[in-house]
């Protein structure tokens, strides 16, 4: 059996709200009320069963849980059925048990158990309190395997999950509601969340969910619209309603007509544009540029923003009003490092979209159960510690990095700059208190002038040349990096550009913006914009 009584169970624990969203319970919102503990694969010798997960039940009302190489079964969110853990380096005997304490969970290794937490071995038991379990306990098994242990909730019988969004964490499982709740309503939308968190991908699902999903979904950056082009661009344009309007323009309203229109970095939007918006909410009309005619506009509004609107209100920078009538409903999404049990699944899937890029699907199969995994699990548990400050666009960016980096070799290495960035931020850990060093500072508080121009130009590169990410990536202020970028004497400015170069760069690339930013090397938005003023765009 993989499940013992204890000989006298202590009285159950009573838990607070556990979710790893850190998230209040809102009105009209379940709670979390039945937490339980549950084990995580983030790594194992077969690739494709990181993420299944082992939900040990009854173990914080006092049942004892034992792990042996053969039970108990490890299942995939997908499927009601699983496997044992399976690995030959491990016992066949129980190495492993899992007792609820006063205070918390306590691991006991048995004789033939090897276990070790942030690489400290685990000696004849160790316990965690459950702040620290609901943080996130990594657990290493004989250096072939990694497992996180983790509070969470059951998942429910009727929750079902929606394309691209992968995890199963209660932050993300509070999104997957917070749409079905919403999607098939005529209400607008604001989305809030950090850089990275996947606010375009919330917005594609509502309009999936939609009784809209056959019409168009149209995805806008507001802060990529030069400010004197976004009325035009947004609202389109009379006929002469300006110099080089030589015909009429229909706009991102009229071209999403009947379906969803996506308005990413609402904040960024001038107090011109806020009017306008707010009149196509109040009214559903709009007047295009030079126009004296509305137009009627058949559109649901999706925004998002990861700044703080209500101290832009503040400020004097964004109207209340328009605040008001766009969040007709607001989802709020949890930052990665809110979410580590599903960093592993989510590094999974971007590994996989790399292995199938270079030919190396093969990785995802089951080989010789002796060889070395490919995935170490010291490099998992590297990854959950991160702190991500990216979020999900950092950990696509460093699982390509790492992918690729490591073609054709036996298992994934860390090349020096990746290593430096995984270890530049990271989580709180779970290890003995121990001093803090100077050089823990994280990420996220980093001065400018600590930003060498090696990492300046890698993050550049890596985000694409989008100064906003880049600066993310390097957790300073986006100010801070155009300074950094004005004092470099290797970056040249989008203004720097000669019209030639422009130009020639421009019919060679045919127009492919990307692939200008990619060989000019400049601000992706700054080359916009210079396109569009040669008339080029």
């Amino acid at each position: 059996m993989s499940r013992l009584p204890p000989a006298s169970p202590p009285s159950p624990l009573v838990l607070a709200d556990v979710s790893t969203a850190a998230e209040p319970p809102r009105r009209g919102v379940e709670s979390v009320s039945h937490p339980v503990a549950v084990l995580t694969l983030v790594a194992h010798p077969h690739l494709a069963r990181v993420g299944e997960r082992l939900v040990l039940e009854d173990l914080l009302a006092g049942q004892e849980w034992v792990l042996s190489r053969n039970a108990p079964d490890f299942t995939p969110a997908s499927s009601a059925f699983g496997a044992p853990l399976g690995d030959p380096f491990l016992s066949r005997k129980p190495f492993l048990r899992f007792n609820q304490t006063d205070t918390g969970i306590r691991v006991s290794v048995g004789p033939d158990g090897k276990c070790t937490s942030d690489g400290l071995p685990l000696g004849d038991a160790r316990e965690w309190s459950l702040e620290e379990v609901r943080a996130g306990v990594p657990l290493e098994l004989a250096g072939r395997l990694a497992l996180l242990l983790h509070l969470s909730e059951p998942r429910s019988a009727s929750a079902r999950s929606l394309p691209g969004m992968v995890g199963e964490s209660v932050g993300l499982r509070r999104v997957r509601k917070d749409i079905e709740r919403v999607a098939d309503l005529e209400l607008s939308v604001l989305i809030r969340g950090e850089t990275g968190t996947g606010k375009e991908l919330v917005a594609q699902a509502l309009h999936q969910q939609s009784p809209r999903a056959k019409k168009p979904f149209l995805s806008i950056n507001l802060g990529a619209i030069p400010k004197e082009l976004a009325a035009a661009e947004l609202f389109g344009a009379a006929k002469g309603a300006f110099t080089g309007a030589n015909q009429a323009r229909d706009g991102f309203f009229r071209a999403a007509q009947g379906g969803t229109l996506f308005l990413d970095e609402i904040g960024e939007a001038s107090a011109e544009i806020q009017v306008m918006l707010l009149r196509v909410l109040e009214t559903g009309e709009l007047f295009p540029v030079g126009a004296s005619t509305p137009v009627h506009a058949d559109v649901r509004l999706v925004a998002a923003t990861d700044a703080d609107l209500d101290t832009h209100i503040r400020d004097g920078r964004f109207k209340a009003p328009l605040l008001h009538r766009l969040a007709g409903y607001e989802i709020q999404l949890p930052p990665l490092r809110e979410r580590r049990e599903d960093i592993a699944p989510l590094f999974l899937h971007f590994a996989r979209e790399a292995l199938e890029s270079i030919g190396e699907s093969h990785r995802l199969t089951p080989g010789d159960p002796y060889q070395e995994p490919w995935l170490p699990p010291a490099l998992a548990v590297r990854l959950l510690r991160h702190a991500w400050p990216g979020n999900i666009r950092q950990l696509r960016n460093v699982a390509r990095q790492l992918v690729v980096g490591s073609r054709g070799q036996p298992r994934l290495e860390l090349g020096p700059r990746l290593a430096q960035e995984l270890e530049s931020s990271s989580q709180p850990s779970a290890r003995p208190p121990a001093p803090e060093s100077p050089d823990a500072e994280p990420l996220a508080r980093r001065k400018s002038t600590e930003v060498t121009e090696p990492e300046l130009l890698g993050a550049l590169r890596a985000q694409d040349w989008d100064v906003k990410r880049a600066a993310d990536h390097l957790g300073i202020p986006r100010s801070s990096i155009y300074n950094l970028i004005e004092r470099s004497p290797v970056i040249r400015l989008a203004g720097d550009l000669s019209v030639e170069e422009i130009t020639r760069c421009f019919h060679e690339c045919q127009g492919d913006l990307d692939a200008m930013v990619r060989r000019l090397e400049v601000s992706r938005r700054a080359l916009s914009r210079r396109v569009k003023e040669l008339g080029l765009g």
